[in-house]
């Protein structure tokens, strides 16, 4: 089990922004109501503050700047100046993890540029949420790029343990080594799995969760050789062939797009899943 910050009782937080790239924009846990629109884990800690903050009779506001697709100079250029200027006390950051994809990449310095953006947000007296870099490892094909989230997730503890932010921790939250936890992609996470990383966040934020978050679902019955060939070659060919294509083309997937929530506001419950 992580190791969480040791207080008494968690903060009240009244002004969530979240920044970073598809991960917390939410994609592969689809807003049944609305077209093209995704929930996410951000979205679901959100809603659950805000519940908490509805028992407590304070007022709650929420800002989701993530954009798919961004690499960490846009996250920070773009979305952190944008977060700031709306005066939060909670910003989560999730940021650096299509930089690491890059075939050609410094990782020490995209963990100079998110540890400058920590301390930044950390100055105004905000409290920062990071995210880990899952444990890719089981995965077949995906799990190559393996070695380079464990470092990243390493370096993400260090910024952390320096600034004062809370780090959650889903490399080692087991639950998420089932293919049911992702989404058809392989790259970003079904509802069901951006549900149980927003119960590891709020755990990490001091608030308890109900049992079983981090329990691994019952085991599906297995792939036989020929099926795992044929969903490897579908995948290449739905998935891994246009991502390459993009970026080729120096395209990316947010090319065009806006934040889904660039206004700070006060949050319906999310309906998926």
């Amino acid at each position: 089990m992580p190791v969480r910050p040791d207080a008494p009782s968690p903060r009240v937080w009244e002004r969530f922004v979240a920044l970073g790239d598809s991960f917390t924009e939410g994609l592969a846990d689809p807003d049944p109501t609305t077209e093209d629109t995704y929930v996410g884990w951000a979205d679901r800690v959100a809603a659950a503050l805000a519940a908490r903050n509805g028992e407590l009779g304070a007022p709650f506001g929420y800002a989701n700047l993530a954009i798919r697709g961004r690499l960490i100079d846009a996250v920070i250029s773009e979305q952190l100046p944008a977060a700031l200027a709306l005066r939060p006390d909670l910003v989560s950051l999730s940021a650096g993890g299509n930089d690491v994809l890059r075939p050609r990449v410094s990782l020490p310095a995209v963990m100079d540029r998110l540890e400058g953006a920590v301390t930044q947000i950390r100055d105004t007296g905000a409290d920062v949420l990071l995210v880990t870099a899952p444990d890719v490892s089981w995965a077949p094909l995906v799990n190559r790029v393996h070695p380079r989230m464990v470092e990243y997730t390493a370096n993400l503890w260090a910024v952390g343990q320096r600034t004062g932010a809370f780090v959650v921790d889903i490399y080692t939250l087991r639950s998420l080594h089932d293919a049911r936890m992702w989404g058809a992609d392989r790259i970003h996470f079904s509802s069901e799995g951006h549900t149980r990383i927003a119960a590891q966040a709020l755990w990490t934020l001091g608030l308890e969760q109900d049992e079983g978050w981090s329990t691994p679902l019952e085991p599906a019955p297995p792939l036989g050789r020929l099926e795992t060939l044929q969903a490897d070659r579908e995948w290449v060919a739905t998935h891994l062939r246009p991502w390459i294509r993009r970026r080729i083309r120096r395209e990316s997937s947010g090319d065009g797009r806006v934040p889904k929530r660039p206004v700070l506001g006060p949050l319906e419950p999310p309906t998926a899943p």
